[in-house]
C-alpha cells in the first residue's frame, strides 16, 4: 500500500510501517503546499494520506482516489504516536477511496 504523510504528522512515524511503501510530504517537496494542490498530486499515486487536520470538511471526500486518516495526538512526538500505532494500523488497513478515519481520541 502506497502512504503519504503529511508535514503535519511526525516524519518519523514511517519507520513504523516497513511492509508499506510509506513516504512523507517532506521527502517528496510537497511541504507547504495548499491542500488542492497536494490533492492533485496524491490521486492515484497514493493510497493512503495520514494528516492532523480537519481535512474531511475542506474538500469533496466524494472525488478522492485515496483515503484519509486523520491523527489526533497531544503533541506531533513519537512518544504520543506510539500507543497508537495498532489502530493505526488498522486504519490503514480499512482506508477507502474518499473515507475518513480518526485514530486517536478528539478531546
Amino acid at each position: 500500500m502506497r502512504i503519504l504523510i503529511d508535514e503535519c504528522v511526525n516524519p518519523r512515524l514511517r519507520q513504523a510501517f516497513s511492509e508499506h511503501d510509506v513516504v512523507t510530504a517532506v521527502t517528496t517537496e510537497w511541504r507547504q503546499i495548499r491542500d488542492h494542490h497536494l490533492i492533485d498530486a496524491i490521486q492515484g499515486r497514493f493510497d493512503v494520506f495520514v494528516t492532523d487536520r480537519g481535512f474531511e470538511f475542506q474538500h469533496n471526500l466524494d472525488k478522492l482516489t485515496f483515503g484519509i486518516i486523520i491523527m489526533h495526538v497531544r503533541r506531533n512526538r513519537m512518544e504520543y504516536y506510539r500507543p497508537l500505532l495498532p489502530e493505526l494500523s488498522a486504519a490503514i488497513d480499512a482506508a477507502q477511496p474518499g473515507k475518513v478515519i480518526h485514530v486517536g481520541s478528539r478531546g
